[in-house]
């Protein structure tokens, strides 16, 4: 076993530190300040490349390069910084895409930059649009390049596409938005610098900064084209950037590509190199410290912001090219949502429940064939029609809810009506069976008729009950009321007969009803034996036949009739005197001759 000697073992350890605090004071290399996570949806910090930014105490200001991978952003960094390919940011020149996160040159430029030493970092981003990503990931590295820079180069091979115009505006409004939730959404957010670095091989027609403000116009819609308004909204997103966006054209280099780390400046392009040049300058002349909230940020400050700024980034939902699929096919969710809605308002509550459930299936199954005929993507499509079955069920529980109530009042309503005519049959001023089986019928026929719904059996149950003990109580008092009416009729038509009308005939057949009535009970003990007879029977078919007929509603006229028979009485008393003979009964003609011949 080999023993080392305490002097071998501290020489070990002072190498070791030696060399530690030696690659961390080398800073003039590039590290990675934002990681993705495992699978790449995700970012974290390094804290490697902050320890480079956390040094510095002059304020912060930050170049960073975005754009789509392969198009050349590290090797434009490097011209940038004057380095070569082998000392400053890693360039790949296979497929896949070299830079994974954001990087930083850990040696930053010192600018004087209106009086004020600012430390200039510059950042290379990983190019979105490379495959094995979520688009949430590209977003989240576009947006939080664009929160942190200063300068935010958009670096865009030969012209600019419409999706690029569209990322930039989605990445400044999830900038403003995670901005405003570490800062609050009343603080105003301050883009960075936007320089559009077009690289392309001709340079001949339009200018570079033609292109952008062509490309950034409003287009016009007369025609009120939906799809043009979506357009020209992204381009309103952009206000944001204002007076701070610059065009910038630059050549290719070489075109053999995959030897430009490898070639000197004299082998480059002319153009290119002037134009390299040119770039550097308008770059230095439009750098300006980072600020937030109206301050400057040292290297410390800075990571915190960053730290806030990536921390809501990961926390908060970003939309994606498959949620954006999902709003469109929520769009025409809710369209047939609406559809079925209003299928289902036009039936008209309260109705039965058979009814309801043939409108929910009809209106459910148009809504879902208005859904298939519209919808967008097999996946998002069919999480869509989940959610569009589970929506429908939630409206329909609801109309469940609705038609129940309706129906419930409604028949409420029906039932107190009839409880009420019910009443007022049991106090008729001439109690007649007819007439209060008329009104039960009637009464009874209505109810089945309007009385519609989930309550029509419970309100059923409830009217049985209330009519059978109203006619239960009407057929207990009607023969005794009618007994007491025929007992003063009788009486009446007496005096009538006798007095007024003086005919025998009236009074002897009143009598008659009056002994009979009279009499009958006595002989019988109770009242209610009379009820058994058939002359009471006879009775009670003729009082029925008199005081109610489909014609003549005796109880109804009885007040009218009354008194024009009495107008026709005192008429006949008091102008008919000369015709009485011819009226009077033989009896009282008799009584007269007899006086006159004495």
């Amino acid at each position: 076993m080999r023993i080392f000697s305490p002097v071998a073992v501290l020489s070990i350890l002072l190498s070791f530190f030696a060399s530690g605090s030696h690659s961390i004071e080398n800073f003039r290399q590039a590290f990675p300040i934002i990681e993705p996570d495992p699978g790449h949806t995700k970012l974290r910090l390094s804290r490697e490349g902050l320890e480079a930014i956390e040094r510095i105490t002059t304020p912060i200001a930050a170049v960073a390069v975005i754009g789509p991978y392969r198009s050349g952003k590290s090797f434009l960094l490097n011209q940038l910084l004057s380095l070569s390919c082998y000392e400053g940011f890693g360039v790949g020149h296979m497929r896949d895409t070299k830079t994974k996160g954001i990087w930083v040159w850990g040696a930053p430029v010192e600018l004087d930059i209106d009086g004020v030493k600012t430390s200039v970092f510059y950042l290379d981003t990983e190019g979105f649009e490379s495959i094995g990503k979520s688009n949430v990931y590209d977003d989240r590295i576009f947006a939080l390049a664009t929160v942190m820079s200063s300068v935010l180069i958009y670096n865009l091979p030969e012209t600019i596409r419409e999706a690029d115009i569209s990322r930039l505006s989605f990445a400044v409004e999830l900038a403003e938005e995670f901005y405003g939730r570490v800062k609050g959404q009343d603080v105003a957010f301050e883009p960075a610098k936007l320089l559009w670095l077009i690289q392309r091989d001709f340079l001949q027609g339009k200018s570079v900064q033609e292109m952008v403000d062509e490309a950034l116009r409003r287009v016009p819609n007369a025609n009120g084209d939906k799809n043009i308004d979506q357009v020209n909204q992204i381009r309103e997103s952009l206000a944001i950037m204002g007076d701070n966006s610059t065009a910038f054209s630059l050549p290719q280099p070489h075109l053999l590509r995959t030897k430009l780390c490898d070639m000197k400046d004299d082998e480059l392009d002319s153009i290119y190199v002037k134009k390299r040049e040119q770039l550097k300058t308008v770059v230095s002349s439009i750098i300006r410290p980072k600020i937030v909230q109206g301050k400057s940020l040292n290297g410390k400050e800075f990571v915190s912001f960053l730290e806030q700024i990536l921390e809501a980034l990961n926390k908060g939902e970003i939309p994606s090219t498959g949620s954006l699929v999902e709003v469109f096919n929520k769009g025409i969710l809710e369209r047939c949502l609406k559809l079925y809605s209003s299928r289902m308002s036009n039936l008209g509550l309260p109705t039965s429940e058979e009814s309801l459930q043939r409108a929910h299936e009809g209106s459910s199954k148009a809504a879902m064939e208005a859904f298939d005929e519209q919808h967008f993507g097999r996946h998002h499509a069919k999480k869509s029609a989940e959610q569009l079955v589970e929506e429908i069920e939630k409206v329909y529980k609801n109309f469940v809810l609705a038609n129940e109530l309706q129906s419930s009042k409604l028949c409420e309503a029906l039932y107190i009506r009839c409880e009420e005519k019910m009443d007022q049959l049991q106090v008729l001023r001439l109690p007649s069976m007819a007439k209060f089986n008329a009104g039960f019928l009637q009464c009874n026929q209505s109810f089945e008729r309007e009385c519609v719904g989930p309550s029509k059996s419970n309100y059923e149950m409830r009217m049985m009950k209330m009519l059978g003990k109203s006619k239960s109580l009407f057929i207990k008092e009607y023969n005794h009321r009618l007994f007491n009416w025929l007992v003063a009729f009788s009486l009446v038509m007496v005096v009538v007969g006798r007095f007024i009308i003086k005919f025998i005939l009236i009074e002897i057949g009143a009598w008659i009803l009056f002994i009979f009535l009279e009499t009958y009970t006595r002989m019988f003990w109770t009242s209610e034996s009379l009820y058994y007879n058939p002359v009471w029977h006879a009775i009670v078919r003729t009082w029925e036949a008199v005081v109610y007929s489909p014609v003549l509603d005796l109880d109804r006229w009885a007040i009218p009739l009354g008194v024009i028979a009495t107008i026709l009485v005192l008429y006949w008393r008091c102008y008919g005197k000369r015709k009485r003979s011819r009226w009077a009964l033989p009896l009282y003609n008799n009584q007269k001759d007899q006086r006159r011949s004495e």
